[in-house]
């Protein structure tokens, strides 16, 4: 359960820093994407994490994790990862060139946001 993950400390492994073309669709990340290595995935991989805040490209990050995207029309969230404070709408905003294919909702410690 990636709730339990709210407000710990992780180190992503960034394979697709900010400003890399994504491998299949075409676009551009606007933000460093990664995952939580030694974890595992609903889809077998491990653990997705956008990391904000950060604006410049990076191998790995040292961080928070601050939210989780639930994604009710996938298998699989993603964590949000960072050191600084976010809105759920900047949260939101900085997701959207992603998540706007899915129908999700925004778990945060101050509860669940759709």
């Amino acid at each position: 359960m990636l709730e339990n993950y709210l407000g710990k400390e992780v180190i992503v492994k960034v394979d697709r820093p900010l400003g890399s073309k994504h491998p299949t669709y075409n676009y551009i990340y606007p933000l460093n994407y990664g995952y939580i290595p030694g974890t595992k995935a609903a889809d077998g991989e491990e653990v997705d994490a956008y990391i904000l805040g950060e604006a410049h490209s990076l191998d790995q990050y040292k961080g928070i994790i601050i939210g989780i995207v639930h994604r009710k029309n996938d298998i699989e969230d993603k964590l949000i990862v960072s050191n600084k404070s976010f809105s759920l709408e900047e949260i939101q905003q900085a997701l959207h060139f992603q998540e706007q294919y899915f129908n999700t909702g925004i778990i945060m410690n101050r509860g669940f946001f759709y």
